[in-house]
């Protein structure tokens, strides 16, 4: 199959990239940090890289170009890249929605729209929009992240419908407390997180999953329960 998939530089993009790369598909990343797809491209021959801020439509634009002209067909489209600023909608900046929403929903809103018609032609395809647990309530100092988040889950359940009856599934995926960059210097310990990777394999699952089967919604938390 081939893949491509937003924010992989690191977390449960990265995560993913190398599950599918590990079973031997071909996975095209992006990122805005240039070092670490390097990193990731030196060490499976499986992954092709992209420099991109997916926060800037002219930026998903020359993405989706190089996309186009390295696949013949894309099998997979995984909406991940994101971005959490905690805060109270009531206390955070001004500017601090529309940052969040440029990477958490648009980005997955245009990349999707752009390669849309590709997949309408090929008549198959997976659309996965990395949601949240956020997507379905309101977490303490969630603030625009949340309202991304239950955004995103939104288009992603639009999406599906619109594109059910040319044989494209679309899945949201809603992650909780993932062990990631995003927890850097905190004081909990391993067990109260899930893991990149149980989330990665867990989606590298429901994409094996026979035609006439789709996961529309994935829940995954922490053991212990969110945080």
């Amino acid at each position: 199959m081939n893949i491509v998939i937003t924010g992989a530089s690191r977390g449960i993009g990265k995560a993913i990239a190398e599950k599918f790369a590990n079973e031997n598909h071909k996975v095209i990343i992006c990122s805005r940090d240039e070092s670490k797809l390097n990193e990731l491209k030196k060490a499976n021959a499986n992954i092709t890289t992209f420099v991109c801020d997916v926060s800037k439509k002219e930026e998903i634009a020359s993405f989706v170009d190089f996309v186009l002209k390295t696949f013949s067909t894309i099998d997979v489209l995984i909406n991940n890249a994101g971005v959490f600023l905690p805060g109270k909608i009531t206390e955070e900046a001004e500017d601090v929605l529309e940052k969040t929403l440029n990477t958490n929903l648009f980005s997955a809103y245009y990349l999707t729209k752009k390669l849309a018609p590709k997949f309408i032609k090929q008549k198959s395809g997976y659309i996965i929009n990395m949601c949240s647990v956020a997507s379905i309530k309101a977490y303490e100092n969630g603030g625009s992240y949340s309202i991304s988040k239950f955004a995103l889950l939104g288009f992603s359940k639009v999406l599906r419908e619109e594109l059910k009856e040319h044989n494209i599934k679309v899945s949201s995926i809603l992650p909780g407390a993932t062990l990631t960059d995003s927890w850097h210097g905190t004081d909990l310990p391993e067990s109260r997180f899930s893991k990149p990777e149980d989330i990665a394999e867990l989606i590298y699952t429901i994409t094996q999953l026979s035609a006439f089967s789709v996961v529309e919604d994935l829940v995954i938390r922490p053991q212990l329960g969110d945080i």
